[in-house]
């Protein structure tokens, strides 16, 4: 038994920490976990990461191609890391997937859906998560801790504008999904990390594990 379990949400929403909570729990089940982020993951994702988060003072970073770039990086992270790591029976919790393009590429920058779905069927197909945990959080307040963790990078700077789109999308995609739960990521980080728990355990009855 191995699951896809995917966190997601705008910069400041405390990914990285319920996370770590997520993987400790699991493994006190004694499951076979491994943790993966987007874009990254692989060595050329990793570089292709680089590439999208620097700031290009000479160039301007089109559209066009920080969305081919974000779904190069996840072609490479789920054919090469995260099939064969479902195949051999591990289960992978990630950081970001498919739906941080439809939030930050979709309603950030204004591609259209159908593009994204294209892009999506051709590297993707019909693998998805298995489940998502969502953190919900005001832009202002993501972006203010996101300030206190050092420099934003170059999706970082984008603008208010741009993230209350993204989160407007993002709000707007979860509710379409039935194996996905929403946490209020505003809350202090004990109280995001117990709501994401209780959400898993949710999960994990669902197939059957105790929790």
């Amino acid at each position: 038994m191995s699951a896809f379990i995917v966190v997601e949400g705008l910069e400041g929403a405390g990914k990285s920490s319920v996370i770590g909570a997520l993987v400790k729990h699991l493994e006190a089940h004694q499951l076979s976990v491994i943790t993966t982020r987007e874009p990254g993951g692989t060595p050329m994702a990793e570089a292709i990461r680089e590439c999208v988060k620097q700031n290009w003072d000479e160039e301007k970073v089109t559209q066009q191609t920080e969305l081919l770039l974000m779904y190069a990086a996840r072609s490479q992270l789920v054919e090469n890391v995260i099939k064969p790591a479902l195949k051999a029976g591990k289960w992978v919790v990630g950081d970001r997937h498919d739906l941080s393009s439809v939030a930050y590429q979709g309603g950030g920058r204004g591609v259209s859906l159908a593009t994204l779905s294209t892009l999506r069927q051709m590297t993707l197909g019909d693998f998805c998560p298995d489940f998502t945990l969502y953190l919900d959080i005001e832009p202002e307040l993501g972006l203010s801790r996101a300030r206190g963790r050092g420099e934003l990078d170059r999706i970082e700077q984008a603008g208010l504008a741009f993230f209350q789109r993204a989160r407007e999308t993002y709000q707007s995609e979860i509710a379409k999904l039935h194996n996905a739960v929403t946490i209020d990521a505003s809350e202090d980080i004990n109280t995001v990390q117990a709501n994401a728990l209780s959400a898993l355990g949710g999960f994990l009855a669902d197939k059957g594990l105790h929790t």
